[in-house]
């Protein structure tokens, strides 16, 4: 896995870089801004990008600007961006394009190693990881949609792990209950939010990006 890295904190970076290579990554370049990461992208071609989303030189939104530039660029680049601290119209900017190969975490996950390795590479293979503060918010905000408020407490704890980027057997594991129980609560999802089998989409997806959808619209 090759890795380009995107954050103005020099000690941040370096000590992320580090991490990673400790494990047997690949980290072919680091930055500092948002015009570096993308000439890090454009030259050493990684299968994955980490970026903060504030940097030089507003700290506002250039993360985000970037990573939906370098996926414009290169639309099979995995993309995880890091952040402080929940920016809810960001991280569905980033989502609205699609959810393959992306992950929003906080910093404060990357203190944990397994877990932030482990969205590394769910994101990485082409998965989703997306942090659950972050989808609590997203999805909090997206409950005044009529047909999310069809949803039983139940469908909605599995939507939210739905959109973290879990699969059926990891989400029957968070809450304790069979892979049955699980696929019967998707089915259930998605007639409550009118997906028909005989739609031509994901329908996962769909539903995940139904609550995200609203959400960038309320904000």
């Amino acid at each position: 896995m090759r890795i380009v890295i995107a954050e103005d904190d020099p000690l941040l970076r370096e000590g992320l870089a580090l991490l990673l290579r400790a494990e047997g990554l690949d980290v072919v370049a680091t930055a500092g801004t948002a015009d570096g990461v993308l000439d890090a992208i454009d030259t050493h071609k990684p299968d994955v990008a980490i970026l903060d989303v504030r940097m030089p030189p507003t700290h506002t939104d250039e993360g985000i600007v970037a990573a939906v530039e370098a996926r414009r660029r290169r639309p099979d680049l995995a993309v995880l961006v890091l952040s402080a601290y929940v920016e809810q119209s960001f991280a569905t900017d980033l989502l609205a394009g699609g959810v393959t190969g992306l992950g929003y975490m906080l910093k404060e996950r990357v203190g944990r190693v397994e877990e932030f390795l482990d969205a590394l590479n769910r994101v990485a293979a082409g998965g989703t990881a997306i942090d659950p503060e972050v989808v609590a918010q997203l999805f909090t905000r997206s409950r005044q949609d009529t047909r999310l408020e069809r949803l039983s407490p139940r469908e909605r704890d599995v939507l939210g792990l739905m959109a973290e980027g879990l699969g059926n057997g990891a989400i029957a594991e968070r809450l304790v209950v069979t892979d049955g129980a699980v696929h019967k609560h998707i089915r259930s999802i998605f007639a409550k939010l009118d997906l028909s089998p005989a739609d031509q989409v994901d329908r996962r997806v769909a539903a995940v990006l139904r609550y995200l959808d609203d959400a960038r619209r309320r904000t």
